[in-house]
């Protein structure tokens, strides 16, 4: 009912019909990058607004109230302001790495969002390694980050670029092993084929004990890569001023505070289409009103929302626990979240072969 294909189709044809080959899978890039970019401007706009509010909400106040109504508008007067500001650049910084690591950083958040599959037919690039592609890309970011550090000639840059590099690389362990823990269980890489696979219920339910502890994992170990609170010693405020961005300012220091914004929506992007069943609705075997019912839910709305709640948490995490320090950081990834990922992957293979879960 919510198929957006033949639309995508239409779209394609039509330009086919009246341009070159060539020229038509130009202009069908051009509107794809130009839609992207729109989608990823509104994403930082609202998620920002959404982050005051909710930190708000939990320290028992109202947030931004005077820009716009309820503070809707606040968003759009910082970044007006950070757009008028003065870009300053330390004397002795690298000009071209310091000018270029932001942009690293907001490229490899932008090709993940190529892979995501919002509804069905509404993924600009569905390839059969999907899965493996998003951990290969992400990682890309971490490169930004040590460059930013180092490129601005600050001690406390460095450190903090040094201390995000050895935060994210470690956590990258466990992100990926939770992640071919769900492998095991779907038998594909493919993002649409996961999702197609939870037609019938959602793999955090049906995929039994290791699913659940692959998604516990899956999400505490994607919080620090992102360097999201608890997890955000790469910006301790009072050991580092502001981290590896410390020297940055105008749209470029917007560009780090977006990618935080941006990486966490891919997070839980991720963490939706693997364990949530993606744009699916939610069924429940044998309960065919029920399941008839809620087919009447756009898909576009289910994503959104398992998308939303994830971010919520997330956004729960940081203002509910204190910030750990760095070797106690370190110390959550190589002494438990790692063991716990190796051992829940043998787990999860032994479910699949004796065929132990759901749907089988």
């Amino acid at each position: 009912m919510y198929d957006f294909t033949d639309l995508v189709r239409s779209i394609h044809e039509s330009l086919v019909a009246s341009l070159s080959p060539g020229m038509a899978a130009l202009v069908e890039w051009i509107i794809i990058g130009a839609i992207f970019l729109g989608f990823f401007a509104l994403l930082g706009l609202v998620l920002v607004y959404v982050e005051r509010k909710v930190c708000a909400f939990f320290q028992l106040r109202l947030g931004p109230m005077r820009v716009g109504f309820w503070g809707t508008a606040q968003t759009l007067a910082d970044t007006l302001k950070l757009l008028l500001k003065e870009p300053i650049m330390n004397k002795r910084a690298d000009k071209f790495l310091f000018n270029f690591a932001p942009f690293i950083i907001i490229i490899s958040s932008l090709i993940v969002l190529s892979v995501t599959p919002f509804a069905p037919g509404l993924q600009a690039f569905d390839i059969n390694i999907g899965l493996f592609f998003v951990i290969a890309i992400s990682s890309i970011g971490v490169v930004g980050i040590l460059l930013a550090g180092w490129a601005s000639n600050n001690k406390y840059s460095l450190i903090g670029a040094m201390r995000s590099g050895a935060q994210i690389v470690s956590y990258e362990l466990s992100v990926g092993l939770a992640l071919m823990t769900m492998v095991v269980l779907t038998g594909s890489l493919q993002l649409s084929e996961i999702i197609a696979s939870q037609a019938d219920g959602w793999w955090i339910f049906k995929g039994h004990i290791p699913a659940f502890i692959a998604f516990v994992l899956f999400i505490v170990a994607s919080t620090a890569e992102v360097n999201r609170g608890p997890f955000d010693l790469a910006e301790a405020e009072s050991e580092l001023t502001a981290g590896f961005h410390t020297e940055y300012s105008g749209m470029k220091f917007a560009f780090f505070f977006l990618a935080e914004f941006v990486n966490m929506f891919i997070v839980a992007v991720i963490a939706a289409t693997v364990f949530l069943g993606g744009w699916m609705p939610f069924h429940i075997g044998g309960l065919d009103g029920f399941n008839q019912i809620m087919d009447f839910i756009p898909p576009i709305l289910w994503f959104f929302g398992k998308v939303a709640f994830i971010i919520f948490l997330m956004m729960w995490f940081k203002w509910t626990f204190p910030r750990l320090r760095i070797d106690q950081l370190l110390t959550l990834e190589w002494k438990y979240l790692l063991p716990l990922n190796l051992m829940n992957i043998v787990l999860m293979a032994f479910v699949v072969y004796m065929g132990w879960y759901f749907g089988n």
